[in-house]
């Protein structure tokens, strides 16, 4: 069975789509099977991808609509797109017993087939993370290491305990991502290191540095791999990657 994996940070912006899809991508590079799940109703993922619309996403097999319906971007790389008709979701399912473990029935049938399935959570704490973390084996929180960024940390670190305690007793603290890292700028160092003051061995030692080939690839409907194979965003990736399997294994 395949193992699950959410990234979850509920502030944009911080670099959790570029890093569901480039931390899938180098899996891939490394021999594994992937799938990844866009459960964010802004369809990130599945737009920097140029994954074109589907007719059964996300929003189709949660709401018991369809089944889920793998979309094969590459040798090895699966995708399970999402669109905006998930924002109604939430309220939608609100009613439905056992509304939190849906998704974690619907990925039974299909993480065999993988050895890793990757969510990228919404940047929220409702009804949709609260499905990946029932769902998930590890959680995964990229973090832009900028002052901003660090605020909210305890309560995301709340809810993954909560959610341990009352509805998934395997889900664990995977590892914390530092992205957008530039080692001049005395801010990132001091962001940095006050991470590493709160989560300890939690963060992983890769930073993802600034690098603007990563910017660059989702517009081209490319990950870094595909884009950009030597540039430092694909080697932080692929080296971020290769700690998160020593971990995961």
């Amino acid at each position: 069975m395949g193992t699950v994996i959410s990234l979850l940070n509920h502030k944009g912006g911080v670099g959790k789509t570029t890093s569901a899809i480039n931390i899938g991508a180098a899996m891939v590079e490394l021999g594994k099977r992937v799938l990844l799940i866009d459960l964010d109703p802004q369809a990130n993922l599945t737009i920097s991808l140029g994954i074109p619309r589907q007719k059964y996403t996300i929003y189709e097999a949660l709401r018991g609509e369809g089944e889920l319906t793998p979309y094969t971007h590459k040798q090895g790389l699966d995708i399970i797109t999402s669109s905006l008709d998930l924002s109604g979701a939430e309220m939608e399912l609100i009613n439905e017993a056992g509304r939190e473990y849906i998704l974690r029935e619907l990925l039974a049938q299909v993480t065999d087939d993988y050895d890793f399935v990757l969510i990228d959570c919404p940047p929220s704490l409702g009804l949709l993370t609260l499905n990946a973390l029932t769902s998930s084996r590890y959680v995964l929180i990229p973090l832009q290491t900028e002052f901003l960024a660090v605020q909210g940390l305890a309560k995301i670190k709340q809810v993954i305990d909560k959610v341990k305690m009352r509805l998934n007793k395997q889900l664990e603290m995977g590892g914390v991502i530092a992205t957008m890292y530039d080692s001049r700028r005395v801010l990132n160092r001091d962001v940095v290191e006050t991470i590493h003051k709160y989560f300890g061995e939690k963060v992983f030692k890769t930073y993802i540095r600034d690098n603007v080939a990563l910017a660059e690839a989702p517009a081209q409907r490319k990950d870094i791999f595909d884009y950009s194979p030597k540039s430092p965003g694909a080697s932080d990736y692929l080296d971020l990657t290769k700690e998160i399997l020593e971990r995961a294994l």
